[in-house]
């Protein structure tokens, strides 16, 4: 039988296609995939894609909205700084100060008691550390909304609330704990220590389990204590993570919302539990003002951006070696 481009003689055959070959624009694109200039920006297109999408265009967005009234799709105008004057009110005030507050305290206990744990866990000489650990880190894994409604039977106006037949058994008074100020603060700071506190021992126990024996061993020649260990070695060794874990805690402290609405979901007496992100809230979503709410968070972003601008300063991370 004889064959040709156009089929077989008899007629009981295909047609052979003339042409490239199927696999030619695969490995085209196969071998621009793996190419060394093109395949680094490939593998890192979604997440400029996710950053342009999900965070540089609202943030331009909520900045221009910052400078507007806006009663409607279609009813925007500009009114230019009257929306930042708007902010020179008690309850911005309130809401800056408890925010500040709340990060103090929170930073205050989720990096030296978070350290203490790691360097208790970290020994192996310990019975037990591994299920320490276990029943630590647990609390994180927990719903801020289920761990809140947890605290509010826990701590709650009753006398017969946990807290308050504690404080009696103790010859105390029983407290309102979500009615005042300084109890209010406390039940936040409280729940966020119980949630996190897992979380940054485990950054903690990584740094930890990367510092040389070596060097403590040397340390021990030379007839150092174990304090003077901590101070010498482990502390200095430590410090990129306690340098991160001052960022995110910094950042997470002005953020905090569900803390707040937790314990106060309906409303804030005398601005208890009021922050900053609840005051976003409040305005651009339960009042609709979505132009002074992006004005708060515009102001809210700024201030963290500068905390965190002064802390990462004082540490030297901007200081030539």
């Amino acid at each position: 039988m004889l064959t040709s481009r156009r089929g077989t003689a008899a007629g009981d055959g295909p047609p052979v296609s003339v042409g490239r070959p199927k696999g030619g624009a695969r490995r085209g694109l196969r071998a621009l995939l793996y190419s060394p200039r093109i395949a680094p920006y490939v593998f890192v297109l979604p997440f400029v894609l996710s950053f342009l999408v999900f965070f540089l265009y609202p943030t331009l967005s909520t900045f221009q909205m910052s400078f507007q009234r806006i009663l409607g799709i279609h009813d925007v105008t500009y009114i230019g700084l009257d929306n930042y004057r708007r902010l020179a009110n008690a309850h911005f005030f309130n809401a800056v100060l408890t925010n500040t507050l709340y990060t103090l305290f929170t930073i205050s206990l989720l990096i030296p008691l978070p350290l203490f744990y790691a360097v208790l866990l970290n020994s192996r000489t310990l019975p037990g550390r591994n299920a320490f650990r276990s029943i630590i880190f647990l609390p994180s894994l927990v719903s801020v909304i289920v761990a809140g409604v947890a605290f509010r039977l826990l701590f709650g106006d009753s006398e017969y609330t946990f807290a308050n037949m504690l404080l009696i058994r103790l010859g105390l008074p029983p407290q309102r704990w979500p009615l005042t100020y300084t109890t209010g603060m406390f039940i936040m700071v409280a729940l966020a220590t119980w949630r996190w506190s897992g979380v940054n021992m485990i950054y903690f126990l990584s740094g930890l389990q990367s510092i040389p024996q070596e060097l403590y061993e040397s340390a021990e020649i030379d007839g150092a204590n174990a304090l003077q260990k901590f101070r010498a070695i482990t502390l200095p060794l430590l410090r990129p993570i306690i340098v991160y874990l001052l960022t995110i805690s910094i950042y997470a402290g002005y953020a905090m919302f569900g803390e707040s609405y937790v314990f106060w979901s309906e409303s804030l007496p005398g601005d208890i539990g009021l922050t900053m992100v609840r005051y976003i809230y409040q305005e651009a979503f339960q009042r609709n003002d979505m132009g002074f709410g992006s004005a708060i968070g515009i102001t809210l972003l700024a201030l963290v951006f500068t905390v965190n601008l002064v802390q990462l300063r004082f540490f030297g991370l901007f200081r030539r070696e």
